[in-house]
């Protein structure tokens, strides 16, 4: 059976030969007699597994010596908690959250839980188009400052640090643009990202946290949620995703392999601007996300006429080409182009979409 192109939003399409090499070692990995899901984790094999896993994450992303990186569960919603429970040090303290989609605001909303959380608008509308609003100011009094590089949903990205946040500890979430950009670690105090988009399965969530800002969780947080306790026990606090973290570090190894994260980022850029070309040439598909805050892996666009929706997706199916239906949020199309999405894979939905076009005009 032939493999489609899959543009899910996540969990999402993996490297093929990532694929082949899990099948290959999962009965038997490495001549040990078992497969890697079935290793404790503890032991000496898999632990390997983890520590190479790791190393060669900090290599794609030059992560400082000063930063632990924790390999945990819970996803990008259990961060929304995580992070303030961490960090806020005090249920009276506040920290300022830019909403520029779903997701931020969905981390403000959990973030209420637990302190003095000050909602800041990061986007507008402008003739119709979604962009990113910087006419705001970050609070004086902000124990850190919290936003999302790139919101899946709304297909709006915001790579650029927030505007006045200069002294202050940064939080961001790069769950679907992870290892797809160059990125300079140093100026955060917290990276994190979920694994199901760029990196793996479902069920893994890589944190990485600045050494300065561990110990100063509130009282209330649960130790298996504590930074620093896990950092403490190198992610082993509990049994932690030990399938899904191999199959991380076989996604490290191989964009490595591809050239690193600068390749990654040639072939998003590439990817996008195919995609985005052909819809800005069309008259019979629109996005409606202003140009210079478009998302380089989620693009969400819109037929002419949406009566034509199911009959669209319908006939991308048969075509191999699945999961392009847009969030329930937003209705219309979502394509995903991540770092596993090869060029030929936006060539083909390209083409379809035009032989969709000519036959409802």
């Amino acid at each position: 059976m032939a493999r489609v192109f899959n543009f899910s939003a996540g969990p999402a399409m993996m490297p093929e030969e990532v694929l082949r090499t899990a099948q290959s070692e999962m009965l038997d990995y490495h001549g040990k007699g078992l497969s890697v899901m079935e290793m404790s984790h503890r032991s000496k094999e898999y632990m390997e597994i983890a520590e190479q896993a790791e190393q060669d994450l900090r290599d794609l992303y030059n992560i400082p010596d000063n930063y632990k990186v924790l390999f945990l569960q819970g996803g990008g919603r259990g961060q929304f908690a995580d992070v303030p429970m961490n960090l806020i040090k005090d249920q009276n303290n506040s920290a300022d959250y830019i909403v520029t989609g779903a997701w931020s605001k969905y981390a403000y909303e959990e973030g209420l839980k637990y302190g003095k959380m000050r909602r800041i608008d990061g986007v507008k509308t402008v003739d119709g188009l979604t962009c990113w609003n910087d006419d705001y100011t970050i609070s004086s009094d902000a124990q850190y400052v919290y936003y999302c590089m790139n919101e899946t949903i709304h297909g709006i990205e915001h790579p650029e640090l927030p505007k006045g946040a200069e002294g202050k500890d940064i939080v961001v979430d790069i769950s679907s643009d992870v290892l797809t950009r160059k990125l300079d670690i140093s100026k955060f105090g917290v990276v994190f990202a979920g694994a199901q988009k760029n990196i793996g399965p479902a069920g893994l969530i890589i944190v990485i946290v600045r050494e300065d800002l561990l110990g100063r969780s509130l009282s209330i947080t649960p130790s298996v949620l504590d930074y620093k306790i896990q950092a403490d026990k190198d992610s082993m606090y509990n049994t932690p995703p030990t399938y899904s973290w191999y199959i991380a570090g076989l996604v490290f190894k191989w964009m490595k392999e591809q050239g690193g994260v600068a390749e990654m980022e040639r072939r998003c850029i590439e990817r996008s601007k195919i995609l985005y070309d052909y819809i800005d040439s069309s008259d019979f598909y629109f996005s409606k996300v202003a140009k210079e805050c478009r998302s380089r892996v989620n693009v969400p666009f819109v037929l002419k006429d949406e009566a034509l929706n199911a009959e669209f997706l319908a006939e991308a199916k048969e075509n191999g080409l699945i999961n392009l239906k847009g969030h329930r949020v937003l209705g219309g199309m979502r394509a995903s182009i991540y770092n596993a999405m090869p060029v030929e894979g936006v060539k083909a939905l390209v083409a379809f979409m035009d032989k969709f076009a000519a036959a409802h005009r």
